[in-house]
């Protein structure tokens, strides 16, 4: 079974959150450990990750040690940066056995292929502050001057205030099926001048949905911020699903 997931948001809110979250997600880490071949991270599963040559967030523990578990096993662990936990260096390929993809790409998975990607930063032609404000961010100089010159306790603190910030933003806004519409509008150009990619799979917008035309199918994933989180599986029969995972171990 492949499993994909996104927007954990470890290390987001205050202590109980935290905790709360961290553990759903090992539950689910645990649960899918039985038959999972391939594990598909796709960005935001750290709420904040800035990553120094020889200096890592403290926290996180049982996350990582159960990814590296699941990659010791042979099970592919994939994860694709997000907005929230672009600025890693080797640590997690080294550490925990997984495989870093920087940028969306085509994936082919048991002779079907899958854009992957987490979402942000795409389709945005008309919005120049947000194409500046995302190349200072994906700036590996500018990275490389922000760590030499800022102690990593100041960073890690303004780092999670900034990412506490951008996502109390983005819960406020009223998420629609609508609201997906710039990236199902990236498929589908994207499907036109590709045909041979089956589907598209997204997270970053925190809203569950699928939409279908055609010869196109768009996914998207939640966050694991409410009572139950929204992920995919793709089985033996190459089926891709939409599937749910209660948060709270008391329902679960």
């Amino acid at each position: 079974m492949i499993y994909f997931v996104s927007d954990i948001h470890l290390g987001a809110g205050d202590k109980h959150q935290q905790q709360r979250t961290e553990r759903a997600f090992c539950r689910w880490l645990d649960a899918i450990s039985k038959d999972a071949t391939h594990l598909y991270l796709l960005g935001d599963i750290f709420d904040f990750w800035f990553e120094y040559r020889r200096v890592v967030p403290q926290g996180f523990v049982r996350v990582l040690g159960r990814l590296a578990e699941l990659s010791d096993r042979g099970v592919e662990v994939v994860f694709y940066t997000g907005n929230h936990d672009m600025w890693c260096y080797d640590y997690l390929e080294r550490e925990c056995g997984m495989r870093v993809v920087r940028a969306p790409r085509v994936e082919h998975l048991c002779g079907k292929a899958l854009h992957l990607a987490h979402g942000d930063n795409m389709n945005i032609h008309g919005e120049p502050l947000l194409k500046i404000m995302n190349k200072m961010f994906r700036s590996s100089w500018l990275r490389s001057l922000f760590s030499w010159i800022i102690h990593p306790d100041l960073a890690l603190r303004f780092g999670r205030w900034w990412s506490g910030k951008s996502r109390k933003s983005h819960n406020v806004e009223k998420i629609s099926a609508d609201r997906l519409g710039y990236l199902v509008d990236y498929a589908r150009d994207h499907h036109a001048a590709n045909g041979d990619v089956c589907a598209y799979i997204f997270g970053h917008m925190h809203f569950p949905h699928r939409h279908t035309e055609e010869s196109l199918d768009v996914l998207f994933m939640s966050d694991w911020s409410g009572d139950r989180a929204t992920y995919i599986t793709m089985d033996e029969q190459n089926i891709l699903e939409l599937k749910t995972f209660d948060i709270d171990e008391t329902i679960s």
